[in-house]
């Protein structure tokens, strides 16, 4: 099961819905709801990666363009499109300033996670290990 990013026909067309993390995690919670119904865990995993990704699209790139989520073998790719070219910029862990732990968390979360930039913005996938319903391919 898949979401396809916006110009694909994905959720963030027209109609202005999935502006939010909080939008974009109940979409995650649906998807998962079928694609990983065994989770646990790891379901929590997934929708922590949705909110950082999302969160950081809103508050440094001008909000998400896109967003797609994908169930493979045991994990659950998430990826969120943004029209800003600046690549993501870790800052360093500072427990007496609030923000900043986001990235580091998401990198720690997943088992891959890459950024693609190009002359339209770019978009960042996080591969979260999941237990879902999708088998491995011979």
């Amino acid at each position: 099961m898949t979401l396809p990013p916006k110009e694909d026909r994905g959720p963030l067309d027209g109609d202005g819905s999935l502006r939010t993390a909080e939008q974009a995690r109940d979409v995650a919670r649906g998807f998962l709801s079928v694609a990983a119904p065994g989770g646990g865990s790891a379901r929590d995993a997934v929708l922590l990666v949705v909110s950082e990704l999302f969160t950081n699209a809103e508050r440094h790139a001008g909000g998400a363009t896109g967003f797609r989520l994908e169930a493979g073998p045991g994990t659950v790719a998430v990826t969120v499109h943004d029209a800003s070219t600046a690549p993501p910029r870790p800052v360093p862990l500072d427990a007496t300033r609030p923000g900043g732990f986001g990235w580091h968390l998401g990198q720690e979360l997943s088992v891959d996670v890459r950024v693609d930039v190009n002359a339209a913005g770019k978009t960042v996938t996080a591969v979260v290990p999941c237990p879902t319903g999708v088998s491995q391919r011979g």
